[in-house]
């Protein structure tokens, strides 16, 4: 599978990527350096939002703008007007956290986790958001990460990274309320570690690897790797699918506390890659529901 350069911009860290259908754009966040980037492939236009805090996270809204988790808490970003809105923080009382990854479930609300600044065991826990409230879904996380839903909406994938495992959980999309927690797949240190995650239209799970210079395929009913795209950066930290049919995977990475000689090693760290017409297909993603 050929891998390319999407744009030639670079990271501190990247992740988060995120398929906007209606517009045709790839979105994702540099956490560090607190920007949004959206990215139209066919009209190669790149344009930044700047949330000049870190931003763990995006999705896209029902009414076209974002929803977006930052050092200041959760708030709505105007993509026309660039403006932003902050209307909850339920980590308000732990300066020393922060957002990180998050996606939207099958009933619009949005799921996002949190760590430590300092990378502490423990210190961090999983939210799902919807009508200005949150509700604490996971406790005791330490790099709250992948999250991905079954398509038939009844099951909730997770990665708490330093686990070295995605969990499962019994999803009730009504509610939103998940139990009967259990390991459905086991990845290898030598593998790097388990990042962002997506699933495909098979049902699939595909897991970026930090540390691993990879994206990885598996089946989650049996744990089994399918799959493995290298890629020409060392911390690749999430992916989506996104173009024409869902049929091109696109893929974060960073370059953050790269020595020089890593950074020789691997130039395009940083970058947002994509495999064009990859074989595979994803599934659609949800918006956030306003």
């Amino acid at each position: 599978m050929e891998v390319e350069v999407v744009h030639g911009h670079q990271c501190e860290l990247g992740e988060g990527p995120v398929w906007d259908s209606k517009n045709n754009v790839i979105c994702w966040v540099d956490i560090l350096n607190g920007e949004i980037h959206e990215y139209s492939p066919s009209k190669k236009n790149h344009k930044i939002y700047p949330v000049k805090k870190m931003v763990g996270c995006i999705a896209v809204c029902s009414d076209n703008n974002f929803i977006l988790a930052s050092t200041s808490g959760i708030g709505f970003l105007d993509r026309e007007t660039g403006k932003i809105e902050y209307v909850d923080n339920p980590e308000s009382h732990l300066p020393g956290n922060r957002f990180n990854d998050g996606k939207c479930d099958p009933a619009g609300r949005l799921w996002v986790g949190s760590m430590s600044l300092s990378e502490d065991a423990n210190s961090g826990a999983v939210y799902a958001f919807s009508n200005n409230e949150n509700d604490l879904k996971i406790k005791n996380t330490t790099i709250s990460n992948g999250m991905a839903w079954s398509l038939d909406h009844q099951t909730f994938y997770f990665i708490d990274t330093p686990t070295q495992t995605v969990v499962a959980y019994d999803f009730d999309k009504a509610d939103g309320n998940i139990k009967n927690k259990r390991v459905v797949i086991r990845i290898e240190e030598k593998e790097g570690f388990p990042d962002g995650m997506t699933i495909d239209s098979e049902g699939m799970l595909w897991i970026a690897h930090w540390g691993g210079w990879q994206v990885t395929r598996w089946n989650p009913k049996t744990g089994e790797k399918l799959l493995s795209i290298k890629f020409p950066a060392a911390k690749i930290t999430s992916c989506t699918f996104g173009g024409k049919d869902l049929k091109d995977l696109f893929v974060t990475s960073a370059k953050v506390d790269l020595t020089d000689k890593e950074l020789q090693e691997q130039p395009l760290a940083g970058a947002l890659f994509v495999v064009k017409d990859c074989g595979y297909q994803g599934a659609p993603g949800f918006l956030y529901n306003i």
